[in-house]
């Protein structure tokens, strides 16, 4: 890097040069947004929680997906006025949705931005994504994590969104996006953010922290690494036993890296993943392995289960477009 302070300024800069025709860079609010959007015909989607976890939420940004995002610095929720000012920029006459992912900060800063927003005559709905099972509370969170699952509800959403689909139609499908989702992480390493010197955690050589959350927050237990099989058992029998998902559910599974896992290793643990829901009866009809929220260079993974109906298969698989991959 140049400097700790300029990280993420020069990151969304050059995600911005780098698609000069679709994207558009705000410095002065760390936003990105679709060179599109505003539009009055559609609501806005719009999201933004500390960066580090690219490319949520800043590289989400484009057809059928995000409309615009505010990250704020590395693991660090936006500003409040950050969040304020993506929301009036981005203001629609269908109004703007929030997305926001369950962690003290990000609820503080976007309830009041919210707030302030709606004093203004701002229309704003707001769906909370809580799919992390390891853990009911931590010092991080009210209540359960933000994670993985996050991209299915702005996949199902952004794809709804171009449809048409009116703000309380959104609420209710990302509510339900986040009801039908579930997912864990593991961690063997931890990671060093812009401007310190030493990783937020280590584990020695044969450990691992199962449950960790993307900021590297604890989790469940710190304990002997073993085999990748064992490790991918532990996760599946956590995440399908916490909705529960059925012999005979469709879903779609992920497999996400968390930054420093080679994709290599990544099919490696979805090969046992897909043996497992097989067995259990599963029926996996979408599958998504790589990097969808990542914790700077962490070497881990999450396992994430979304139970599936026909509304949900049909936005999964709709046309979208974003700066780190196209659907």
């Amino acid at each position: 890097m140049n400097s700790p302070e300029n990280f993420v300024p020069e990151m969304l800069e050059g995600l911005a040069l780098a698609n000069p025709e679709k994207l558009r860079y705000m410095p002065e609010y760390n936003i990105i947004h679709r060179s599109d959007r505003p539009n009055d015909g559609f609501v806005s989607i719009i999201q933004g929680s500390g960066s580090g976890h690219e490319p949520a939420h800043a590289m989400c940004v484009g057809p059928g997906m995000l409309d615009a995002a505010c990250p704020g610095s590395v693991f660090a929720a936006p500003p409040i006025e950050y969040v304020l000012a993506c929301t009036k920029i981005m203001n629609s006459r269908k109004g703007v949705l929030h997305l926001i992912n369950n962690y003290t900060g990000d609820r503080m800063c976007w309830d009041m931005a919210r707030e302030l927003a709606e004093a203004e005559g701002v229309k704003i709905g707001v769906v909370l994504i809580d799919d992390d099972v390891s853990v009911t509370n931590s010092a991080y969170t009210i209540g359960r994590r933000g994670v993985a699952g996050n991209f299915f509800v702005i996949k199902a959403c952004g794809a709804a969104c171009a449809e048409g689909a009116d703000l309380e139609h959104l609420v209710a499908l990302g509510n339900k996006v986040n009801s039908q989702v579930r997912t864990m992480g593991v961690a063997i390493s931890g990671c060093t953010p812009p401007g310190k010197d030493a990783p937020i955690f280590s584990c020695d050589e044969d450990e691992m922290e199962m449950g960790v959350g993307i900021h590297g927050e604890k989790g469940r237990r710190r304990a002997s690494l073993p085999e990748a099989d064992a490790v991918v058992d532990e996760m599946f029998e956590a995440v399908t036993g916490d909705l529960p998902f059925e012999k005979g559910d469709e879903v779609a599974l992920m497999i996400n890296g968390l930054g420093g896992t080679p994709p290599s290793e990544l099919f490696l643990l979805y090969r046992r993943a897909a043996i497992r829901a097989q067995a259990r009866g599963l029926q996996v009809v979408r599958n998504y392995v790589g990097e969808y929220c990542t914790s700077l260079e962490m070497a881990g993974f999450s396992l994430t289960l979304l139970r599936l109906d026909d509304e949900l298969k049909r936005l999964l698989v709709a046309p979208a477009e974003i700066p780190w991959r196209v659907f």
